[in-house]
């Protein structure tokens, strides 16, 4: 990347100074410092706007628009299927799990499990989204920030990933998640608009749609790849993909904690299908970018060394000043909306479900405090562990990440068929839950030994795509936790009672708002619009 211009670093001033003004502002408002609601939940309050715009700022990080642009620059269009299909989850979300929680009042997943299940089920999934926080989220995002500062903007990494820390982890203990919702609505237009610029500026230079299509070839824009395929199989798509996606977006605290914060249930739905929405965007703002330099390397108007330049190879080449600055602004609203909620989500867990489990008496202003503490324990937590990133390979470190897709079976098991039958029970979803641990660890280990494995059926284990890895682990997982709870006796009325379709007070039967009609509309219109892609993009 060329030195920005004066104005693009104006241009990121101005970003830096909107994002503290917003969090200033909205850390002002309601009880953020005096209660644990308002603290972790926003008090309750949030509109649907908010919410839906901060599922999507959450779940986009920098390194999202670097790997999405690249991985679009090397293979084409399909990994947009996770984004697209993460649209229509959005609704499984609103339509079927928010009711149970908004209904029980949880402030956590985990809290939620205790009281369908057991308390050794709330401590396994808030310990196990801890460390997964730490060890991957934090410190991943951490990293990318300071060589987002090195690489486009040459600063040196370590000042630029303090920036982003001391920036993200201000505003995050001071204003708990109401300052994270503001500043990351604020934060999508940032993003869109960076993203937005380089899509047209390189269709501009391309000649349009059509000239992109036609050099690329058929493949390249087909979403649908054969059964065989190494990367994105058909068969992963359409069965692994629900399982990955129900338990990222349904059930892990970093997302769904936005939703708890709604006013009401009409809020906390009507965010789900507005965040439904943008979250189609990402297929034509980030992944088209790496199909468009990938086009023009093929006409000699663009050098690619590598999938992963796509992005700042069109940054360098395409567009005017002050579009890089409004590119990198962009990429640092991706990297603090996502560092700030992963912080705020983290503090929530280590608070609500571990310090108050040990202290349940403790004052609200203590939960607070005691958020704000494990706070700046993970900002810690997360600069400490970047030197050791890089004593770790990069392959064992994406492996690391990689478990977080082999423990997501079992949690959506036990997640799915907890709200759906009520005979499964605590002994049953505890199995289930030790069965995939074992089984994705052991996934795991024998991928990080590959190179060791003879030929036979460990090999085959390993060699077999992580999505239908997926889809057989959740198969196991089901048949273990209904297994094991029909053997055992059935689980106590509250525990279902209000927590699944088979019990009393059962979810939907809450009466209908004027905006209920206008819901499922704009629901029916979010599937025909995903529908509508899946058809248009088949090469």
């Amino acid at each position: 990347m060329p030195a920005l211009h004066p104005l693009d670093w104006l241009i990121v001033v101005v970003y830096f100074a909107a994002v503290l003004g917003v969090a200033w502002w909205s850390t002002t408002r309601g009880d953020t410092r005096e209660t644990s609601t308002g603290y972790f939940l926003a008090g309750r309050h949030a509109g649907w706007w908010v919410i839906g715009a901060s599922l999507f700022a959450a779940n986009i990080g920098s390194e999202h628009l670097v790997g999405l642009a690249g991985t679009g620059a090397s293979s084409g269009v399909a990994v947009g299927h996770f984004e697209v299909a993460a649209s229509w989850i959005l609704l499984v979300l609103g339509w079927v799990f928010v009711p149970f929680y908004l209904r029980n009042g949880v402030f956590t997943m985990p809290e939620f499990l205790e009281r369908r299940y057991s308390p050794a089920a709330r401590w396994y999934l808030a310990l196990i989204s801890i460390a997964g926080y730490v060890l991957t989220k934090i410190s991943v995002t951490i990293a990318a920030g300071g060589i987002v500062f090195e690489t486009i903007m040459g600063i040196d990494f370590w000042t630029g990933a303090l920036v982003v820390v001391v920036l993200t982890g201000l505003y995050t203990v001071l204003g708990g998640l109401r300052a994270v919702l503001y500043t990351d609505f604020m934060q999508i237009f940032v993003i869109f608009a960076g993203s937005l610029s380089v899509t047209l500026f390189g269709l501009h230079e391309l000649g349009g749609w059509g000239e992109m299509r036609a050099i690329v070839g058929p493949s390249f824009m087909n979403m649908w790849k054969p059964a065989a395929d190494p990367d994105f199989p058909w068969t992963g798509i359409v069965f692994g993909v629900p399982i990955l996606g129900v338990w990222y977006w349904c059930t892990d605290q970093f997302i769904v904690q936005r939703v708890l914060s709604a006013k009401n249930l009409d809020h906390a739905r009507g965010g789900t299908v507005f965040g439904g929405f943008l979250k189609i965007l990402p297929l034509f703002l980030f992944v088209i970018p790496g199909v468009i330099a990938y086009a023009l390397s093929e006409k000699g108007r663009l050098t690619l060394d590598a999938p992963d330049q796509a992005l700042p190879a069109l940054v360098l080449h395409l567009l005017p000043v002050g579009f890089r600055g409004l590119v990198v602004a962009g990429l640092l609203a991706a990297l603090t909306s996502s560092l700030a909620s992963v912080f705020n989500s983290c503090s929530t867990l280590i608070t609500m479900d571990v310090y108050r489990k040990v202290r349940p008496n403790a004052p609200e202003k203590t939960l607070v405090r005691v958020g704000q503490g494990a706070t700046v324990i993970l900002v810690g937590l997360g600069l400490a562990w970047i030197p050791l990133m890089k004593l770790i390979s990069g392959q064992l470190y994406q492996y690391l990440q990689s478990v977080q897709a082999y423990i997501a079976p079992p949690i959506t098991a036990v997640f799915v068929l907890g709200i759906a039958w009520r005979r499964v029970n605590a002994t049953g979803a505890l199995a289930a839950l030790g069965t995939g641990f074992v089984l994705g660890t052991s996934r795991l280990v024998l991928e990080l030994n590959r190179g060791w494995l003879a030929e036979g059926w460990l090999l085959d284990v390993v060699s077999l795509n992580f999505l239908h890895f997926a889809v057989v682990l959740f198969a196991i997982c089901c048949a273990v936790l209904v297994g094991v709870s029909l053997l055992t006796a059935p689980p106590l009325p509250e525990q279902v009672d209000g927590l699944t379709f088979g019990g009393s007070a059962v979810a939907g039967t809450e009466p209908r708002s004027a905006h209920h009609a206008l819901t499922v509309w704009l629901s029916v219109a979010l599937l025909a619009t995903v529908g509508a892609i899946w058809l248009s993009f088949r090469g």
